[in-house]
Parts: structure tokens; sequence; C-alpha cells
């Protein structure tokens, strides 16, 4: 057997009766400290859940590229020719959210684009829109749907961009009486796509609450 000299290996240079105590002392002294940080995280944890989280009003616009917002303010000549709610209209409507926009023509690639904004991920906010609903029960209780920044997107008229669609899902549910009502969503804004038959959302919201949107939000909003 080998046997160790004592005082070689008494590096801490305490008299050797305190050894044991000094080896348990610096064996849970980094179990205590770590207690001890997690503690102090698990306060800070608490405290920012008991804060009310701030929802900043955004506008659809505010979901668009810069690049694309820019592109679709200014559509090119061709768009002044069709004239509003004409057969020519609607067949337009129809063909470029359907189709493969071409290479050449940024507008119409504009009016299918997935591209979002990443600076949006994860940020509260509040928003207001009409809903398109996808799961809801003989009451209209709404557990899953499309949010879209004007009525009858999706439903009597061809989908906006998919940067101007938002997916949620909600299990508490929204009491949806009319499509004609637009509410104020409220959450955490993802940019994750979603896919179904009815249209491609580029940003989905983990919702927390929703309200009426009124008439006097509507010049508030507006200014």
């Amino acid at each position: 057997m080998k046997i160790y000299n004592i005082s070689a290996v008494n590096i801490l240079n305490v008299p050797f009766k305190f050894k044991p105590q000094a080896v348990l002392a610096l064996f849970l002294l980094p179990l205590l400290l770590g207690q001890a940080f997690a503690e102090s995280i698990s306060e800070k944890n608490k405290i920012s859940k008991s804060q009310p989280v701030e929802y900043k009003t955004v506008e659809w616009t505010d979901l668009i590229p810069e690049d694309e917002l820019d592109i679709l303010l200014n559509p090119p000549v061709y768009i002044d020719d069709i004239v509003d709610g004409s057969f020519e209209d609607g067949i337009s409507s129809q063909i470029k959210n359907t189709l493969t926009p071409a290479k050449d023509d940024l507008y119409q690639q504009a009016l299918v684009s997935t591209k979002v904004k990443p600076g949006m991920d994860g940020q509260a906010i509040g928003i207001p829109g009409f809903i398109v609903p996808l799961e809801f029960d003989d009451e209209l209780i709404v557990t899953e749907f499309f949010l879209v920044p004007f009525f009858g997107a999706c439903i009597h008229l061809p989908p906006p961009p998919p940067n101007q669609i938002i997916y949620i899902k909600y299990a508490k549910g929204l009491e949806l009486k009319t499509l004609y009502d637009p509410f104020w969503i409220y959450g955490i804004l993802k940019t994750s796509t979603v896919e179904n038959d009815m249209a491609t959302a580029a940003y989905t919201i983990e919702m927390a609450s929703y309200k009426d949107y009124t008439e006097n939000d509507m010049e508030e909003y507006t200014e």
C-alpha cells in the first residue's frame, strides 16, 4: 500500500486537525452558492411574472419588410388599367394569389410574400383585425383562426399576402357573433409560417387576451 505524506497534501496550509472541516467547507461552498444563485433567479422570475405585460400597438404595415412595403405602395402602371370590381379585377386577384409570380414582377411577388420582419419576433403586441374561423363550435366559440386586416379576406375575397395574415390558436376560445366584428388581439408575436387549404400565415400569435374593436378605437388607431 502506498502511503502519502500528509504534510505534502496539506496544500491549504491549515492544522491537520482542522483539515476535514476545511475540505467539507470547500466541498459544500459551491453547492451553497449554486443554491443561493438559483433562489435569486427564482425570485426574479416570480417578480417578472407578476408584472403586467405592456403590449405595443402595431399596424399591419409594421409586419411588412420595408422594401416590399415600398413596392406595394407604388404599384406598377398596369394596375391602374384594371377597374375595381370588374371581371378583370376578379381574375387578376385570383391569379396573383394562386400562381407563382413572375421573377421580374416584384409587385406580384410582394402580393404573395412570406417574408417577415425578424425584429418583430417575440414582441408583445396589440393589433386589430377580423377573424377567419378555422375551428369553432355550434355557439361560434372560436379556438383557432386567422387574423386578417380587412373583412372578407380568405372567405369572400382572396387572401392578403401571408405576411398580412396571423395564425392564432386560443384554447380559452373567442366568442364571435358575426364575421363583421373586428377585435383587438393581444399576445406575443412569432415569425412562424402556418399553412392550410384556406391560406398561408407568415406570423403567429401566442394569444393572451382580446377585446372588441370600437369606433373610438378606429379614431385613435388611425391618428
